[in-house]
């Protein structure tokens, strides 16, 4: 059996209300409720084995636990010591999987674990530990893990304190983009001929007879406009939402979410000067990243309990002061303030509720739900699992249909499906382009070889397609020229609908380079006015929602948002 056709990709905001007439005449195989890295991994399984797939997401695509992630595609190290066994066996298989398939966004990232005096790791434990984890993801030459004596430790990262090392563990994790990664997804389903639409949300569930569900009546928040769409299955992938699907489907169990809460803080790389990503020990025995990431270093996570505003979390001055007591204590050089800190996100981990457990103790196992109503739900699980997460709710849909069917839709391919069109094979390819793109860059009066950096990380060779809009853009600075050649392509290519949208999700912006969200919004503004011929009205909301995320991104509240 061979992979379903993949077509050329259309997935531009401009088809979406042409898009939107022709999914309320279908019938499909299969709906997905939720348009994260899961519904995305799930959308392009799916399409790519044949499914007629359709999507549906009630704000932007990764707008949730999507986009809040400590950003590594990784094996997850402390899960070992908590002995989930197969979790770390499964990470570590995939996140090298993952680079194979997109390799400008899943890059190698070696990481140094300190070992401390009294810490969470010994020097007999840490050999041990990371050889197994090693073994369990098949990690082969160079990549394999390096245990270092002080001198070494400290020479990898000069800002450690000295003082406190015994040693280190040095072991290769993978950097990523969360959001972009569930674009790159949901571009490469449309390929295969998924439907997908953001800003279109489930309502409500419509019963037959029988009590299964008929259809789901959506709302499109870009018109007003409701409709139903049809199919013969329906998963919901929302994340920290399921349960509220779940309620609104009459289907809650003994087995429900546990929502915690993640903060992360961003510094400017000349006042945090890391050089090397490091996992390191916090006092009261959690451990957290530290990473730089272009112009910024950032650092994270925390883990606390969450029972505040699921569509607005914020991070709060105790989540602020937590994170920099843990930097000045293993880095006592830097000495950062919260007036140090350029931006932040705060996001949410749906996991699963065990009784008497702590956040950090929590199993980040997915689970699924199967409802009598016919809804799939799934829940829990790591960004690193989202292939082998879509695997099991695809198999938990072919329950559903006869033997000829399951016979046909049975094999999954994402295994082999490159995420572009246009893939880079490895990464000294992307080395190479990124030479090729720096020279074009050059040439049109940019200099500073982040740019070229930035646009491959973000977009690969699509990059390249961004530099030839270049010149249709009649600006006096080349930066404002080059900014509006890479709107253009995210509302031509990448289903931007509106402001945040693009700063946040498409270009990671709001948090890793804030101060071009304030020097080039109003460019932008006028731009998407243009393309998407919006209204004074319309105008308003789109610059109050940024200028609220802006808020959210630079300020420290006494109390979660309720």
């Amino acid at each position: 059996m061979s992979v379903n056709k993949e077509e050329p990709i259309r997935f531009s905001i401009l088809d979406r209300k042409t898009q939107l007439q022709k999914m309320q005449s279908e019938e499909f195989d299969l709906i997905i409720i939720g348009g994260g890295v899961t519904g995305a991994g799930i959308a392009l399984d799916a399409a790519s084995r044949g499914f007629k797939t359709c999507l549906i997401e009630k704000n932007d695509f990764a707008s949730g636990t999507s986009n809040k992630s400590t950003k590594l595609i990784h094996g997850g190290l402390r899960y070992l010591k908590q002995l989930e066994i197969a979790l770390v066996k499964e990470s570590g298989s995939e996140r090298a999987l993952v680079h194979q398939l997109v390799p400008h966004l899943v890059v190698p990232e070696k990481m140094l674990l300190p070992l401390i005096e009294g810490g969470t790791y010994g020097k007999i434990m840490t050999a041990i530990g990371l050889k197994v984890y090693d073994f369990l993801a098949n990690v082969e030459g160079d990549d394999q893990r390096k245990m270092l004596d002080i001198e070494e430790t400290h020479a990898k990262e000069p800002l450690l304190n000295k003082e406190k090392l015994t040693g280190g563990g040095y072991y290769a994790e993978y950097r990523t983009d969360d959001a972009r990664l569930t674009i790159e997804l949901l571009k490469k389903a449309a390929s295969f001929g998924a439907s997908s639409v953001n800003y279109c949300e489930m309502t409500s569930f419509n019963y037959d007879q029988e009590g299964k569900i008929e259809n789901l009546w959506c709302t499109d928040h870009n018109t007003g406009t409701s409709f139903s769409l049809k199919a013969r299955n329906y998963v919901a992938a929302a994340g920290p939402w399921v349960d509220l699907l779940r309620e609104k489907d009459n289907s809650m169990n003994d087995t429900y979410l546990h929502l915690t809460k993640g903060v992360h803080i961003v510094f400017s790389k000349e006042r945090f000067p890391l050089s090397q990503s490091v996992y390191f020990d916090v006092p009261d025995g959690r451990m957290i990243f530290a990473i730089p990431r272009g112009r910024v270093t950032y650092v994270g996570t925390t883990d606390t309990n969450y029972h505040g505003n699921l569509n607005r979390v914020v991070a709060t001055k105790a989540d602020a002061q937590y994170l920099l007591d843990a930097v000045n204590n293993m880095f006592p050089s830097v000495q950062l303030t919260i007036d140090d800190i350029e931006s932040n996100w705060a996001g949410l981990r749906p996991l699963i509720h065990e009784e008497g457990k702590d956040p950090s103790e929590l199993s980040r196992k997915d689970e699924i739900f199967v409802s009598e109503t016919g809804l799939i739900s799934i829940a829990g699980g790591k960004l690193t699992g989202y292939r082998k997460m879509a695997q099991r709710v695809i198999d938990a849909v072919l329950k559903t249909m006869n033997s000829e069917e399951q016979q046909r839709f049975s094999k999954s391919f994402t295994k082999k499906i490159p995420l572009t069109s246009d893939p880079l094979e490895n990464t000294q390819a992307v080395e190479k382009y990124q030479e090729h793109v720096n020279l074009l860059l050059k040439g049109v009066g940019v200099d500073d070889p982040y740019y070229g950096w930035y646009l491959i990380s973000n977009y690969g060779k699509q990059t390249s397609i961004i530099i030839s809009k270049i010149d249709s853009f009649f600006n006096e600075v080349i930066h404002e020229r080059l900014i509006r050649a890479e709107l253009w392509y995210a509302v031509h290519h990448e289903m931007v609908n509106g402001l945040s949208d693009f700063f946040i999700r498409r270009t990671g912006r709001l948090y890793f380079d804030i101060n071009s969200v304030h020097k080039f919004r109003e460019l932008v503004l006028q731009d998407l006015i243009d393309y998407l011929n919006w209204d004074v009205g319309r105008t308003e909301q789109e610059v109050d929602t940024l200028e609220l995320l802006l808020q959210d991104a630079s300020r420290y509240y006494d109390k979660e948002i309720m």
